[in-house]
């Protein structure tokens, strides 16, 4: 304790994370052992081997790699020397590599219900404080469609070799990754120790709690992370069930599929900005669907929901209530939802809950004072994605439900020696693996730092973004910072800016660091002399809901807006 009072605050700081990670850790290897024993069907002696391994080796070779301070890229950064930001950028940007001339305008479309998510290129590294150089002419010649064709013919020879093309591939996610500011993608991690496992072709086909003849699968850490998201949720052993998915779509997917099942003549209720795969459910198993409006932060307009229902109170209702949406992160409010039906007597028998949960239901948990997303109110499943807050090379996700429901789609597969109850056939074993390295890694101390790192990070960047003489709101229980759009085009594509009509957006993850937002705001500004403002689309475009004072607080007014509404 003597010694203690005189250490550095850095090292305080790792040693008493050390110990809240290693009982963490410890609590999260119980669970593991639980999920060996019930999902695989080990024999006795195979059980307490396996549960060795988990609970005893991996908290063994943790303590070690604390001992040589190895900080995984798993945690937002915290505590250390902050590097300054080195930026490789000429004074006009250049467009960056593998990219159009000019962005897609992902405008919206009345007749075309929710939001754009195209996907953005990934990568762990590069995901620090640093901002990597753009690719030379010759590394970009490398990458071209010309260069990377495979040859159909024996006499067609290739201009680079495999090595070479590679090389300049992985410069470019390296780019990529060092300017990710619009996509909800945790950059911050490290599974080298995972690497190994690469060679396998880890498949969790079937159910993940019936093993099938397949031998070469991961369910055993399958089931654990199914555990660990049932804790955090709150539902009790033997009332759920749940998979690793391959991303938050198919848990979308999943869930309506559990709903129409359950109520095949019920309507389904959500807001136009829910996310596109519950619009794509609803066409894919030919539901009903009404998509209802939203308020100007991008919650759904209960009054309109309630008046809804109560027009059609002859049939089921099915509700996507969405934990953050797509464009602005806004969360409806649960407890409203069962309060309007409550309040139209509608029986639990006659309704069906899904929670959209991609990015938040994950954060939620470990924010003070928010509301409890969780199976103690009377919902139905939960979808969230993997690779958002924890971070994983490849898409992935977890989706949740109860169990009774999932009686309803299950089907005996003699082929598989199990039964089918998921949307995909043969399932990445290998995002389960990942998933599960996640977790014990990071524990429940090191998922609350990352929260906390993106909360308030986020308020920084609308402070400044504020301060520099632009539109910009952040809505409460959020990390998406939602701006007026650049009139540069190279900028949104250098930042990979997620946009819909006049705005854009930046998600904050724990890889965003205030050195980068700096540089950013920095570059937004000289935008924004360079260019001038946009002006908003129409009187209700996206850009004139940022100015509505039902958000709350002071806001710069969007060009040409002098009304209050």
């Amino acid at each position: 304790v003597k010694r203690f009072r005189f250490i550095s605050k850095q090292s305080k700081n790792k040693i008493l994370r050390k110990m809240s990670t290693t009982f963490a850790l410890r609590r999260l290897g119980t669970m593991t052992s639980s999920a060996v024993r019930r999902s695989a069907n080990h024999s006795p002696t195979a059980y307490k081997s396996c549960t060795g391994i988990y609970s005893g080796a991996l908290i063994g070779s943790l303590d070690t790699s604390h001992q040589h301070q190895i900080r995984f890229k798993s945690t937002a950064p915290a505590d250390e020397a902050e590097e300054e930001v080195t930026s490789h950028t000429d004074a006009e940007p250049r467009i960056d590599n593998n990219t159009p001339e000019e962005v897609n305008d992902y405008t919206s479309d009345k007749d075309k219900a929710g939001t754009p998510s195209p996907w953005a290129v990934f990568d762990a590294w590069g995901a620090g404080d640093r901002i990597t150089e753009c690719l030379s002419d010759g590394e970009e010649a490398k990458l071209s469609v010309e260069s990377v064709k495979i040859p159909t013919s024996p006499g067609e020879t290739t201009v680079f070799n495999e090595t070479d093309i590679l090389q300049a591939y992985d410069k470019l996610l390296k780019r990529k990754s060092s300017v990710h500011f619009g996509y909800p993608y945790n950059l911050m991690y490290n599974h080298e120790e995972l690497y190994e496992f690469m060679k396998y072709s880890i498949n969790n086909l079937g159910d993940p709690f019936i093993p099938s003849n397949y031998g070469v699968h991961s369910r055993q850490f399958e089931c654990s992370v199914i555990d660990f998201f049932a804790d955090l949720w709150k539902i009790d052993e033997g009332d759920y069930w749940g998979y690793v998915t391959t991303c938050g779509t198919e848990g979308n997917l999943h869930g309506m599929l559990l709903a129409r099942e359950c109520h095949p003549d019920g309507i389904l209720y959500t807001s136009k900005e829910t996310h596109y795969s519950i619009f794509k459910a609803a066409r894919y198993y030919r539901m009903d669907a009404k998509a209802i409006p939203t308020l100007p932060q991008g919650e759904i307009d209960y009054d309109i929901l309630a008046s809804e229902i109560e027009k059609n109170r002859d049939r089921p209702v099915i509700i996507n209530v969405n934990i953050g949406t797509t464009v602005k992160g806004a969360v409806d409010n649960l407890d409203r939802i069962l309060r309007i039906l409550k309040m139209l007597n509608i029986p639990r028998e006659r309704f069906h809950i899904h929670c959209d949960g991609a990015l938040f239901a994950m954060m939620m948990p470990f924010v003070e004072y928010a509301p409890e997303i969780s199976f103690r109110k009377p919902i139905d499943s939960i979808a969230v994605s993997g690779h958002k807050m924890l971070g994983c090379p490849m898409p992935c996700g977890i989706t949740l439900a109860r169990k009774e429901h999932v009686k309803n789609v299950e089907q005996r597969i003699d082929y598989l020696n199990s039964v089918d109850t998921t949307i995909m056939g043969s399932r990445n074993g290998q995002a389960a693996l990942y998933l599960w390295y996640s977790l014990r890694k990071k524990g429940l101390d090191g998922i609350t730092r990352d929260v906390t790192h993106c909360m308030e990070t986020a308020q920084y960047l609308r402070q400044k973004i504020s301060e520099a003489g632009l539109t910009c709101r952040l809505n409460d229980l959020s990390c998406t910072v939602v701006l007026e759009r650049p009139m540069d085009d190279r900028l949104v594509k250098r930042w990979q800016l997620a946009c819909e009509e006049d705005i854009a957006h930046v998600v904050v993850m724990p890889n965003v660091t205030i050195q980068k937002i700096d540089k950013f705001v920095e570059e937004l500004v000289e935008c924004k002399n360079d260019f001038g403002r946009i002006k908003p689309k129409r009187n209700d475009s996206p850009l004139n809901m940022l100015g509505c004072s039902s958000w709350g607080g002071n806001v710069v007014a969007p060009v040409g807006n002098f009304t209050s509404e």
